[in-house]
Formats: C-alpha cells, sequence, structure tokens
C-alpha cells in the first residue's frame, strides 16, 4: 500500500531515572498521549527508557526483571485508547528461566537490551540489541546477550503506508543491523539511544548516522535520552537524517523534548533544525544537568561548597546556582592563616553577587591545636606538606559536619589536571560527595570562567580569574611552584590518560622530558587517591571514572 499522507513520528526526549519505573513510565505515557494529540502516529522512546539508563547490576536481580516486564504491559493497556498509535518504548527483556550467574561461563545467556512496539493495548513485537558496546563508560556484555544469540531477527513495521525497522544505539555504529532491517523490508530506520555525553560527542553521533543513513538508502531517526545519572550526562538533541545524510531535525540538547519530524510520502524529511550550541555551552549545560539531576532524584536538599575565593570553587559555585537556584546553595569560607586577603574579599563578593548564603569561619584555632598536639611527635621538624593537608581536612572535616546536622551535600572542586596529579589532599578537599568538575581540565576551568562572565554579567569576579592560582597552605604559594605550566600539564595529561600515547611519543611531540616524566609519574602514584574519590561529571571521553580503569599496585612505567 502506499502511503498518501505524511506520518509523524514523535521522538520523546525524555528524562528517565534509574529504576523509577512508575515514574519513567508516566513520562514515556505522557509524551505518547501529547504525540498523539498533535498528529503524531508514532513515539520512539529512548533506549532502555521504561528502566532508566545504565541499570547496571539492577539487570542481575530477578526481581527487577519481572517489575519491567509488568510495567511494559501495564503502559500499554493504557496506551490501549490512542487508537492507530504505535510507540517503541526501550526496556529490558529477559526469554525464559534464568541462567546461574555463579558460573556465568555455562550459563545460557537470558536478558536483553531491548525495544517493544506497542500498539491496540498490547506488546506486538519486541526487538533484542544486536551489537553490544564494551569500551569507555559501557559494560552491556555484563548484563546482556546480543539478538543474535537468541535468533532474534530483523522487527519492521508498518505504520501509515511506511515500513519502519527497528534498531538500538550501537547497532546503528555498524552496517549489518539496519541492512537486515532493510531486507525486511524496511523503509525508515528507527533507533533508540543512550549515548553519554562527551564533548565532540553530537557532532560525531550525526556524522556516522548520516553515514549509516546513505549506506543504508532509507532515513533513520534518532531518538535521545537526556539527563544525568550519577557520573554521566545524556544530551539529547535526537535527530532525524534523511535517505542522503542531511540533517532534516534536531531537537535542543540538554532538555526534555517532543519533536516531531513529519515523513512525505517519497520520504523526505521535515522538522525544526535546533542549532547546535558552542562547545563551551555544551560542557556548561552538561555540568548544571550533572549537578540538577544528581542532587534532585538523590532527594539532597541542596548543596554546600567549601569558597576558597580561588577559580575551581568559584566556577562550581555558578554551576550549583544556575543548577538549583541560589535558595539551595550554602557557601563557607575558612581562611587559615595564609588566606590572602583578596580571597576573602572575593569570595564575599561573588556570593553576594549570586545571593547564596555565605558564612566565614576561621581554621586558625583549629590549625593552631593541632600543630600543639603533634608538636612533640614533630620537634626539629621542618614543615611541609603535613601542615598544609591538615588544614585542608579541617576544612573538609568542617564542611561534613555542617552537611550532616542541615543535610545539604558537599561539592568539591577538585579539577582533573588536580585528579590527574593528586595535587588534592584525601579526606580534605576531596571530602565530599559529588566531584563537579572532577573531568574538567584547570585551562578548561578559566575558559568556563570566561564564558560564563561573558554571558551578559560578570558572575566570577575578575581577579579570582587573573589571580596565579594558589591552595594558600603556606606563605606565597602557587600551584606553578612544582608544577609545568597548565596549558603544558593539560596537554600532556590528555596526551596520555585520553589518548593513551605512551611517554616517548609524547617527547616526540616536542614536549620536555622532565614534564612529560613528572606530570606521567604523578597520574601513576596517585591512583590510590582517584579510588577514593567521590562520582564526577563526565565530560571528556575518558575520566576518571567507569573509563580509567588503571590498578593501583603496578611497575609498568611507558
Amino acid at each position: 500500500m502506499s502511503n498518501q499522507v505524511p506520518v509523524k513520528v514523535a521522538l520523546a526526549q525524555i528524562n528517565a531515572t534509574v529504576g523509577d519505573l512508575a515514574g519513567n513510565a508516566r513520562l514515556i505515557v505522557e509524551a505518547a498521549r501529547s504525540a498523539y494529540a498533535r498528529g503524531a502516529r508514532l513515539v520512539m522512546t529512548p533506549e532502555l527508557a521504561l528502566c532508566g539508563y545504565p541499570p547496571e547490576d539492577l539487570l542481575l536481580r530477578d526481581g527487577f526483571m519481572h517489575a519491567c516486564a509488568a510495567k511494559l504491559q501495564e503502559v500499554a493497556r493504557e496506551l490501549a485508547g490512542c487508537e492507530g498509535l504505535h510507540v517503541v518504548v526501550g526496556h529490558p527483556h529477559q526469554f525464559g528461566a534464568r541462567g546461574d550467574l555463579r558460573s556465568r561461563s555455562h550459563a545460557v545467556p537470558q536478558r536483553f537490551n531491548a525495544a517493544s512496539l506497542l500498539a491496540g493495548g498490547r506488546v506486538v513485537a519486541t526487538y533484542c540489541k544486536r551489537e553490544l558496546p564494551n569500551y569507555q563508560v559501557f559494560d552491556e556484555r555484563r548484563y546482556f546477550a546480543s539478538g543474535r544469540d537468541a535468533g532474534q531477527g530483523p522487527v519492521v513495521f508498518e505504520v501509515g503506508g511506511l515500513r519502519f525497522g527497528l534498531a538500538i544505539c550501537e547497532d546503528a555504529w555498524f552496517d549489518e543491523p539496519a541492512a537486515s532491517a532493510k531486507v525486511a523490508g524496511a523503509q525508515v530506520l528507527c533507533v533508540l539511544n543512550a549515548s553519554p555525553f562527551h564533548l565532540g560527542k553530537l557532532a560525531e553521533r550525526e556524522q556516522r548516522m548520516a553515514e549509516r543513513a546513505r549506506t543504508a538508502g532509507m532515513p533513520l531517526l534518532y531518538s535521545h535520552l537526556v539527563g544525568g545519572q550519577d557520573e554521566v550526562v545524556f544530551d539529547g538533541a535526537s535527530f532525524a537524517v534523511d535517505a542522503e545524510g542531511r540533517i532534516a531535525m534536531r531537537a535542543p540538547m540538554f532538555e526534555q523534548a517532543l519533536p516531531i519530524v513529519e515523513l512525505a510520502p517519497d520520504r523526505s524529511l521535515h522538522g525544526e533544525v535546533h542549532p547546535v550550541p558552542e562547545i563551551e555551552r555544551q560542557a556548561w549545560d552538561a555540568l548544571v544537568t550533572g549537578v540538577r539531576d544528581y542532587i534532585g532524584k538523590n532527594g539532597f536538599p541542596g548543596v554546600i561548597i567549601g569558597l576558597s575565593g580561588g577559580v575551581d570553587s568559584a566556577l562550581v559555585l555558578a554551576i550549583a546556582v544556575d543548577a538549583l537556584g541560589a535558595d539551595k546553595v550554602r557557601c563557607v569560607m575558612m581562611p587559615s592563616p595564609y588566606t590572602a586577603d583578596i580571597s576573602w574579599l572575593d569570595a564575599r563578593e561573588m556570593a553576594a553577587g549570586l545571593g547564596v548564603r555565605y558564612d566565614e569561619i576561621s581554621i586558625v584555632p583549629m590549625f593552631d591545636a593541632f600543630r600543639a598536639s603533634l608538636a612533640t611527635e614533630f620537634a626539629g621538624l621542618e614543615e611541609d606538606a603535613t601542615e598544609e593537608n591538615i588544614q585542608a581536612r579541617i576544612r573538609g572535616t568542617l564542611l561534613m559536619a555542617l552537611s550532616n546536622k542541615f543535610g545539604p551535600i558537599v561539592l568539591t572542586t577538585g579539577n582533573k589536571s588536580e585528579m590527574a596529579t593528586g595535587y588534592c589532599t584525601l579526606y580534605g578537599d576531596m571530602a565530599g560527595g559529588f566531584a563537579v568538575i572532577k573531568d574538567v581540565s584547570k585551562t578548561l576551568v578559566y575558559a568556563l570562567a570566561r564564558w560564563k562572565n561573558a554571558q551578559g554579567r560578570e558572575v566570577i569576579p575578575e581577579r579570582i580569574i587573573t589571580r596565579p592560582p594558589s591552595a594558600e597552605l603556606r606563605p606565597d604559594q602557587t600551584d606553578q611552584d612544582s608544577l609545568p605550566p597548565y596549558e603544558v600539564l593539560d596537554t600532556i595529561l590528555q596526551r596520555y590518560m585520553e589518548e593513551d600515547q605512551g611517554i616517548a611519543e609524547i617527547v616526540a611531540a616536542g614536549f620536555a622530558p622532565a614534564d612529560v616524566e613528572r606530570v606521567t609519574h604523578l597520574i601513576k602514584i596517585n591512583e590510590y587517591k582517584r579510588r577514593q574519590s567521590p562520582v564526577g561529571i563526565r565530560i571528556t571521553h575518558r575520566s576518571f571514572g567507569k573509563d580509567w580503569r588503571y590498578p593501583i599496585t603496578s611497575k609498568f612505567r611507558a
């Protein structure tokens, strides 16, 4: 049958929460009903939208799998009144009995990353993901079997005279799933996705999907998740490309949305194309989204930040206010004997400008008490990093005490450059519940601070940005006393940590051997610290989180 009128397809760009089956189902049903009222007859949700992504070891629990199956049937029944509506829902799926997890090598895989077609109040068909990613933050082979292993073939269905095939995320990065769908009669490829954000990912994603559409010779519709889940952030930006690979529709980034794309009888596409924000805006919105959802989804009443007068804590404060509002943010300045007057003044100015609660608690009496208590033990020894770390640990103790008493979670303020080189103190400035800029290099910290100030008003006092960075733990201290310039350090870090280049390769690129040796040595010996750091937002393709799994004890050096 030939298609006579355009088919409207809605891409439900929702913010699902892992494990909130009732809440996620409500989002799906509301989006489907809204899209139906706007004339859509096909609605696509993101990958694993019903349970949230990634559900991790919840998938190993039979109770979780059974609850997902029951909720899927409930969603189908709730949409039964929308005559002619087809809804594709991402969910985990389980065939038959569960294998013995104690001997997984001998167990028959039973769980699948699936997408089911709902229509007429029932589950019409189920497609199982074929390509399972196992790199970066992905660990799908721990939980899922490929649809090939269960003999599951393509799923193709008709809406309004057009035939649609299903694929799930990684499937669309390979030739075979799309080719199989086309052989089965698909004219349009529907791809459900939960693709974690990192800087540059959107451009890569659109380029690869354009290639897939051209190779398959059919339009491709890409429905994507939005929101924060622990360390990962999903950026939305659902889109559609025509058979020639041209972008025909793009949803906004970092917003829940319900864009509709029209497919004409000739399979040409029509929709609104939102612009791609500049890279600093993407980074900022990712950090804001990560903070908002971590705090909101976990039920914390607010946050507390140790404000030092330095650029890192200033940036974290600005992000927190954008994410939560000033009423949910509290700052505490904790001066030591080495705190410069301008640090006090700049911290007060910024807090006042943003309208957040600001308090000052001097650590001088406590620091003096620690030194007095240790005087006998340390007699005849020069002061060193020991005394510097005591100051940081006093501050961490105060912040955690306020957190325990009043409920807000402590946001740590260490950046990626510090996490890499160990220029952070265990149980001190690393004490807290969420590391906002853990994946933000120092050079990017400065870039984001300047970008934020250029958006309309000066949020971060200019002097905070232009002053030489210092931990202010001893007289006249600056970060560059013992580290290469941040432009050098961060480039070495990127090459070694993010791009897996070896020491010789980095030196051959023109970097001083002493700098490369020092930075890479610091990265290696501080792995034990990073293992004890709080979870933080991932915005690069290699963060100090799930995608960094190096041994603490290791003699390899290259």
